[in-house]
Protein backbone atom coordinates (compact mmCIF):
# COMPACT_ATOMS: atom_id res chain seq x y z
CA UNK A 1 0.00 0.00 0.00
CA UNK A 2 2.70 2.30 0.85
CA UNK A 3 4.69 1.83 -2.59
CA UNK A 4 0.98 2.37 -4.34
CA UNK A 5 0.58 5.81 -2.16
CA UNK A 6 4.48 6.77 -3.01
CA UNK A 7 3.17 6.62 -6.78
CA UNK A 8 0.12 8.13 -6.22
CA UNK A 9 1.99 10.95 -4.85
CA UNK A 10 4.62 11.55 -7.70
CA UNK A 11 1.97 11.17 -10.17
CA UNK A 12 -0.22 13.89 -8.66
CA UNK A 13 3.53 15.84 -8.20
CA UNK A 14 3.97 15.31 -11.98
CA UNK A 15 0.60 16.02 -13.32
CA UNK A 16 0.64 19.58 -11.00
CA UNK A 17 4.05 20.47 -12.47
CA UNK A 18 2.39 19.85 -16.48
CA UNK A 19 -0.66 22.61 -15.56
CA UNK A 20 1.94 25.14 -13.93
CA UNK A 21 3.76 24.60 -17.47
CA UNK A 22 1.04 24.84 -19.38
CA UNK A 23 -0.31 27.94 -17.64
CA UNK A 24 3.15 29.76 -17.54
CA UNK A 25 5.12 28.98 -20.74
CA UNK A 26 5.13 30.63 -23.89
CA UNK A 27 2.65 29.09 -26.68
CA UNK A 28 5.24 28.31 -28.63
CA UNK A 29 6.81 26.41 -26.05
CA UNK A 30 4.11 24.55 -24.78
CA UNK A 31 3.46 21.21 -25.93
CA UNK A 32 0.09 21.18 -25.12
CA UNK A 33 -1.31 24.94 -26.78
CA UNK A 34 -2.94 25.40 -29.93
CA UNK A 35 0.01 25.71 -32.77
CA UNK A 36 0.23 29.34 -34.66
CA UNK A 37 1.97 28.85 -38.15
CA UNK A 38 2.91 32.71 -37.93
CA UNK A 39 4.94 32.64 -35.17
CA UNK A 40 8.65 31.67 -34.91
CA UNK A 41 8.96 27.83 -33.78
CA UNK A 42 9.89 27.46 -30.01
CA UNK A 43 10.90 24.48 -27.83
CA UNK A 44 7.31 22.37 -28.85
CA UNK A 45 7.35 22.67 -32.26
CA UNK A 46 7.82 18.46 -32.66
CA UNK A 47 5.11 18.10 -30.29
CA UNK A 48 2.77 20.68 -32.10
CA UNK A 49 3.23 19.58 -35.64
CA UNK A 50 3.33 16.00 -34.84
CA UNK A 51 -0.18 16.59 -32.75
CA UNK A 52 -1.41 17.62 -36.19
CA UNK A 53 -1.27 14.79 -37.94
CA UNK A 54 -3.79 13.20 -35.54
CA UNK A 55 -6.13 16.50 -35.48
CA UNK A 56 -7.86 17.35 -39.04
CA UNK A 57 -10.06 20.17 -37.68
CA UNK A 58 -6.93 21.58 -35.75
CA UNK A 59 -4.09 21.44 -38.67
CA UNK A 60 -6.51 23.04 -41.01
CA UNK A 61 -7.48 25.83 -38.67
CA UNK A 62 -4.03 26.35 -38.36
CA UNK A 63 -3.60 26.96 -41.64
CA UNK A 64 -6.37 28.96 -42.23
CA UNK A 65 -5.45 31.25 -39.56
CA UNK A 66 -1.78 31.75 -41.25
CA UNK A 67 -3.96 32.84 -44.56
CA UNK A 68 -2.58 29.96 -46.76
CA UNK A 69 -4.46 29.43 -49.69
CA UNK A 70 -5.78 25.73 -50.75
CA UNK A 71 -8.74 23.52 -52.00
CA UNK A 72 -9.37 20.79 -49.49
CA UNK A 73 -9.23 17.13 -51.26
CA UNK A 74 -11.48 14.37 -50.27
CA UNK A 75 -10.21 11.31 -49.05
CA UNK A 76 -9.38 9.48 -51.49
CA UNK A 77 -7.21 5.88 -52.29
CA UNK A 78 -5.11 6.06 -55.29
CA UNK A 79 -3.92 3.17 -56.52
CA UNK A 80 -3.68 -0.16 -54.50
CA UNK A 81 -2.09 0.81 -51.64
CA UNK A 82 -1.60 4.46 -51.95
CA UNK A 83 -3.98 7.54 -51.21
CA UNK A 84 -4.47 11.49 -50.18
CA UNK A 85 -6.07 11.22 -46.51
CA UNK A 86 -6.81 15.06 -44.30
CA UNK A 87 -5.10 16.09 -47.55
CA UNK A 88 -4.81 19.36 -49.96
CA UNK A 89 -4.06 20.88 -53.05
CA UNK A 90 -1.85 24.03 -51.94
CA UNK A 91 -3.02 27.17 -54.46
CA UNK A 92 -1.51 29.90 -52.40
CA UNK A 93 1.52 30.71 -49.72
CA UNK A 94 4.67 32.95 -49.37
CA UNK A 95 6.24 31.66 -52.04
CA UNK A 96 5.22 29.91 -55.44
CA UNK A 97 6.18 26.65 -55.93
CA UNK A 98 7.66 25.47 -59.18
CA UNK A 99 4.82 22.76 -59.53
CA UNK A 100 1.23 21.93 -58.09
CA UNK A 101 1.55 20.38 -54.73
CA UNK A 102 -1.27 18.02 -53.08
CA UNK A 103 -0.11 17.29 -49.69
CA UNK A 104 -1.85 15.94 -46.37
CA UNK A 105 -2.47 19.19 -43.63
CA UNK A 106 0.18 18.50 -41.71
CA UNK A 107 2.97 18.17 -43.90
CA UNK A 108 1.60 21.79 -45.65
CA UNK A 109 2.08 23.22 -42.15
CA UNK A 110 5.28 21.83 -41.74
CA UNK A 111 6.39 23.28 -45.14
CA UNK A 112 4.78 26.65 -44.57
CA UNK A 113 6.58 27.17 -41.39
CA UNK A 114 9.80 25.75 -43.16
CA UNK A 115 9.25 28.62 -46.07
CA UNK A 116 7.97 31.42 -43.47
CA UNK A 117 10.74 31.14 -40.80
CA UNK A 118 14.02 28.98 -42.23
CA UNK A 119 14.19 29.62 -46.50
CA UNK A 120 12.97 33.61 -46.50
CA UNK A 121 15.01 34.88 -43.82
CA UNK A 122 17.77 32.78 -44.39
CA UNK A 123 17.59 34.26 -48.08
CA UNK A 124 17.64 37.92 -47.21
CA UNK A 125 20.42 37.40 -44.75
CA UNK A 126 22.94 35.81 -46.87
CA UNK A 127 21.96 36.92 -50.23
CA UNK A 128 20.35 40.23 -49.40
CA UNK A 129 17.49 39.29 -52.10
CA UNK A 130 14.11 37.31 -50.91
CA UNK A 131 13.03 33.79 -52.63
CA UNK A 132 11.06 34.35 -55.55
CA UNK A 133 10.04 30.19 -56.58
CA UNK A 134 11.41 27.15 -54.81
CA UNK A 135 11.60 24.83 -57.22
CA UNK A 136 10.06 21.37 -56.45
CA UNK A 137 10.02 17.90 -57.50
CA UNK A 138 6.62 17.51 -56.31
CA UNK A 139 4.74 15.79 -53.24
CA UNK A 140 2.00 12.82 -54.28
CA UNK A 141 3.40 10.11 -56.02
CA UNK A 142 2.76 6.82 -55.64
CA UNK A 143 5.61 5.21 -55.43
CA UNK A 144 8.11 2.90 -53.59
CA UNK A 145 11.57 4.59 -51.69
CA UNK A 146 14.12 4.57 -54.12
CA UNK A 147 15.96 1.21 -54.00
CA UNK A 148 13.46 -0.78 -52.00
CA UNK A 149 9.81 -2.50 -51.76
CA UNK A 150 7.97 -0.15 -48.99
CA UNK A 151 6.12 3.08 -49.93
CA UNK A 152 7.56 6.22 -49.77
CA UNK A 153 5.91 8.91 -47.84
CA UNK A 154 4.83 10.31 -51.23
CA UNK A 155 2.60 7.80 -51.73
CA UNK A 156 0.15 9.39 -48.88
CA UNK A 157 1.38 13.37 -50.02
CA UNK A 158 3.16 12.99 -46.96
CA UNK A 159 6.53 14.91 -48.29
CA UNK A 160 7.77 17.34 -50.63
CA UNK A 161 10.81 17.40 -52.45
CA UNK A 162 12.75 20.34 -52.90
CA UNK A 163 15.76 21.03 -55.67
CA UNK A 164 16.49 24.76 -55.38
CA UNK A 165 15.83 27.91 -54.77
CA UNK A 166 15.36 31.20 -57.54
CA UNK A 167 16.32 34.48 -55.72
CA UNK A 168 14.39 37.73 -57.53
CA UNK A 169 17.47 38.75 -58.65
CA UNK A 170 17.57 36.00 -60.66
CA UNK A 171 19.83 33.47 -59.08
CA UNK A 172 19.11 30.00 -58.78
CA UNK A 173 20.72 27.63 -55.80
CA UNK A 174 20.38 24.27 -56.82
CA UNK A 175 21.01 21.40 -54.44
CA UNK A 176 22.82 19.30 -56.29
CA UNK A 177 25.30 22.24 -57.99
CA UNK A 178 25.87 24.40 -54.89
CA UNK A 179 25.73 21.80 -52.04
CA UNK A 180 29.95 21.08 -51.99
CA UNK A 181 31.07 23.86 -53.76
CA UNK A 182 31.53 26.13 -50.59
CA UNK A 183 30.40 30.02 -50.67
CA UNK A 184 26.87 32.11 -49.62
CA UNK A 185 25.07 28.83 -52.17
CA UNK A 186 26.37 25.77 -49.41
CA UNK A 187 25.91 28.16 -45.98
CA UNK A 188 22.52 29.00 -47.11
CA UNK A 189 21.69 25.53 -48.00
CA UNK A 190 22.88 24.06 -44.76
CA UNK A 191 21.03 26.65 -42.96
CA UNK A 192 17.41 25.70 -44.89
CA UNK A 193 18.32 21.87 -44.29
CA UNK A 194 19.31 22.41 -40.90
CA UNK A 195 16.06 24.14 -40.36
CA UNK A 196 13.90 21.64 -42.12
CA UNK A 197 15.42 19.19 -39.43
CA UNK A 198 13.98 21.25 -36.71
CA UNK A 199 10.35 21.26 -38.57
CA UNK A 200 9.63 17.76 -40.15
CA UNK A 201 9.99 14.14 -39.07
CA UNK A 202 12.24 13.35 -41.72
CA UNK A 203 14.44 15.43 -44.17
CA UNK A 204 16.83 13.98 -45.93
CA UNK A 205 19.73 15.55 -48.65
CA UNK A 206 22.60 15.00 -50.55
CA UNK A 207 24.78 13.45 -47.44
CA UNK A 208 22.24 10.54 -47.04
CA UNK A 209 22.84 8.62 -50.48
CA UNK A 210 23.08 9.20 -53.98
CA UNK A 211 19.52 9.20 -54.47
CA UNK A 212 18.97 12.07 -53.09
CA UNK A 213 22.22 13.98 -54.10
CA UNK A 214 20.16 16.40 -56.43
CA UNK A 215 17.22 17.34 -53.43
CA UNK A 216 15.95 17.41 -50.07
CA UNK A 217 13.58 15.28 -48.88
CA UNK A 218 11.22 16.21 -46.22
CA UNK A 219 8.09 14.47 -44.79
CA UNK A 220 5.92 14.11 -41.85
CA UNK A 221 6.23 10.20 -41.52
CA UNK A 222 6.44 8.20 -38.74
CA UNK A 223 10.43 8.10 -38.42
CA UNK A 224 12.69 10.90 -37.37
CA UNK A 225 16.02 11.01 -39.24
CA UNK A 226 18.24 14.10 -40.08
CA UNK A 227 21.17 13.95 -42.60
Amino acid sequence: MRGISILLTYAFLIGAIVVILARTLPARHNPLAPIDLSVRPGLAISAQLTRLKGDREACFVALDNAGVGYTPLEDEPRGEKCGLFDALTLDRTLTPYSATLQMTCAQTAAAYMWERHVVRPAAVEIFDSPVARIETYGSFSCRNIAGSRRLSQHAFGNALDVSGFRLEDGRLIDVKAHWDKGGKEAKFLRRVHEGACDLFSVTLGPEYNAAHADHFHMDMGPGRVCR
